[in-house]
């Protein structure tokens, strides 16, 4: 497969005594929307900043485009655009005059300033002040300066942080089109799951500096085939105890509600019944997210610590 990212044995540290990543080996297809995804700390601005060269990497453990890194600098850099720290915006001059400012600083015609103005969706606001954008537009003029140069490879720090649901929404179509129409691979942090999980082809899952899993979306939701459930009835306690003889992770959550795994959706209804058939008052029963739930689980502290 032509990876356009891969690291192997990717570590890094501020000292002796505070390891940031440990052994990390991420293999990112051409043409993909890779998630890296991780809870806050867990080491993907530090492997994002090592990627895009602003700290130097311990070793030489990063390939882009197929070679090292470090033999690439800084020309690989033409290929690349990224959004790793908040944006770099003139917030006194207008978006087009923002872009143009990217342009000569790059040494990029102007004449691209009007379709990645376009493909961000700003063309109407472009001669406004940048400190009229709201956060999400900001956030789409700093993904247009990104774009400028027409690269194969835009790296992007959890680009949706702090944006309302509209926000969110307006930047996960604008890397999908990016993706399907211009062709551009995408890597993206994010802590969000669900982010990722409906705009993303490939994951990788990262915690306290270790990788935990990577695959494709399939792959991962394969992951969590089993199916969680939530059931309110009364004496949820005395059932609790009941069960734990059939279902051991069953879990008292409330006074009249317990939470357990089962095979898959299709013994929900076998399951309701038995439970009626023994004259259990049972008011509700919800499918809780499974893939979450999985989720949560591997990047639980304790969890991982046992690993």
């Amino acid at each position: 497969m032509d990876y356009i990212i891969q690291t192997e044995a990717l570590h890094f540290e501020y000292s002796k005594h505070k390891k940031v990543l440990d052994n990390i080996a991420i293999h990112v297809p051409k043409g993909s929307i890779y998630g890296f995804l991780g809870p806050n700390g867990a080491g993907k601005s530090t492997t994002m900043r090592l990627l895009t060269g602003i700290i130097p990497e311990q070793g030489n453990a990063i390939k882009l485009f197929g070679a090292p890194l470090q033999e690439q600098l800084p020309m690989v850099f033409a290929k690349i655009g990224s959004l790793v720290e908040s944006p770099a915006l003139y917030l006194h001059l207008s978006g087009v005059d923002n872009l143009r400012y990217i342009a000569k600083l790059r040494g990029i015609s102007e004449a691209k300033i009007d379709e990645a103005l376009a493909l961000v969706d700003l063309t109407k606001d472009g001669h406004r002040k940048a400190r009229q954008y709201s956060l999400g537009m900001k956030q789409r003029l700093a993904i247009a300066m990104a774009l400028l140069s027409e690269p194969e490879l835009l790296l992007l720090d959890e680009p949706v942080n702090g944006l309302d649901p509209n926000g969110i929404i307006d930047i996960r179509k604008l890397l999908i089109k990016l993706n399907k129409e211009k062709g551009v691979t995408i890597f993206v942090s994010s802590h969000l799951l669900s982010e990722i999980e409906k705009m993303c082809t490939h994951v990788a899952i990262i915690n306290k500096g270790k990788l935990r899993f990577e695959g494709t979306m399939q792959e991962l939701s394969q992951k969590a085939s089993l199916c969680k459930i939530q059931v309110t009835l009364e004496e949820a306690d005395k059932w609790a105890e009941t069960l734990k003889a059939t279902y051991p992770n069953v879990v008292l959550t409330a006074e009249n509600q317990l939470t357990l795994n089962i095979g898959n959706k299709a013994q929900i209804p076998d399951f309701i019944k038995g439970l009626i058939a023994q004259n259990a008052a049972v008011y509700e029963v919800k499918i809780l997210d499974g893939l979450e739930e999985w989720f949560l689980t591997i990047t639980d502290e304790k969890t991982t610590d046992e690993k």
